[in-house]
């Protein structure tokens, strides 16, 4: 039932980040005159909203989860340093508390990382079962080995014996 848990939230948290970064992709100069008022250099819109949509999907995805959600953690942090600093203010306040709140979401993500029902986890599946199987192979060819080492000694001991029973003159 926890798996289930995560797996949901890691759509809900992912949601947030492709429809936040669908919209400064749409409102492109919005967003720039916003992130200008900050005093951060201009034309930042699309590569942020690019960055949001993507790790949203790949987080959605499950795919590179662990690293998307740390760098996604970063990123929510460092909004509240630029954009959320008035903490007197209570809505700036109640911003920040809430990009707060989705950082640490996206560590307990960080956390589980490699959950079911994600990219990562197949392909870690699909690694556990390729070393299972090289491990069986490897076992079996040392069986094999094994086996016609002992069939070599068995013969050169047939050998062995046959020499000793011929007759002198034949030797």
């Amino acid at each position: 039932m926890s798996m289930i848990a995560v797996f949901i939230g890691r759509l809900f948290i992912s949601l947030i980040f492709i429809v936040s970064g669908i919209n400064k992709l749409i409102h492109v100069n919005d967003t720039n005159a916003m992130i200008t008022a900050t005093g951060l250099p201009a034309g930042l819109a699309i590569p942020v909203g690019l960055f949001e949509l993507i790790a949203g999907v790949c987080i959605a995805l499950g795919i590179a989860v662990r690293m998307w959600s740390v760098l996604l953690a970063g990123f929510v942090l460092a909004t509240i340093l630029f954009f959320h600093r008035e903490f007197t203010d209570p809505v700036q306040a109640m911003a920040a508390m809430k990009n707060l709140a989705i950082a640490g979401g996206l560590l307990a993500l960080f956390g589980y990382g490699h959950t079911r029902w994600s990219y990562d986890a197949l392909r870690q599946r699909r690694r556990d079962e390729l070393a299972t199987r090289d491990a069986q192979l490897r076992a079996t060819e040392a069986e094999v080995r094994a086996a016609r080492a002992e069939g070599r000694a068995e013969a050169a001991v047939g050998e062995t014996v046959v020499v000793e029973k011929r007759p002198f003159w034949r030797r």
